[in-house]
């Protein structure tokens, strides 16, 4: 059997700014992307801190400290919320049982302070 686990988030990031006219996604500092694991245009799921919005989307890189909202996401946050970035993946039930997924802890620059695999 195949289980769905947490494969990375990037806890407590602060949305930078927000373009509506944008096709669409998440634009995520590259730092951030390499710390969590995240490649260019992996699917994730965001939660808004502030709100409580949960939307699914996919990440492009961005410049160091940026958290972008692009597109129809825009209208889930504002800049200065709080949002939990989060991955997913697929792995057999045994190796599911013994995994830990990485968790990037960041502060209000968006700078990575904690990282636990």
């Amino acid at each position: 059997m195949l289980r769905r686990m947490l494969k990375s988030k990037i806890h407590r990031a602060t949305v930078t700014r927000i373009d509506l006219d944008y096709e669409g996604s998440i634009t995520v500092d590259v730092a951030l992307m390499e710390a969590a694991g995240l490649l260019p245009y992996e699917a994730v799921w965001v939660w808004n801190i502030h709100n409580g919005e949960r939307f699914e989307t996919y990440v492009l890189v961005g410049d160091r400290g940026e958290i972008c909202l692009n597109g129809a996401a825009a209208r889930k946050a504002l800049p200065g919320d709080l949002v939990i970035i989060a991955a997913f993946g697929w792995m057999e039930e045994q190796s599911a049982r013994q995994y830990s997924p990485c968790v990037v802890m960041v502060d209000a620059q968006n700078r990575p302070i904690s990282q636990a695999a």
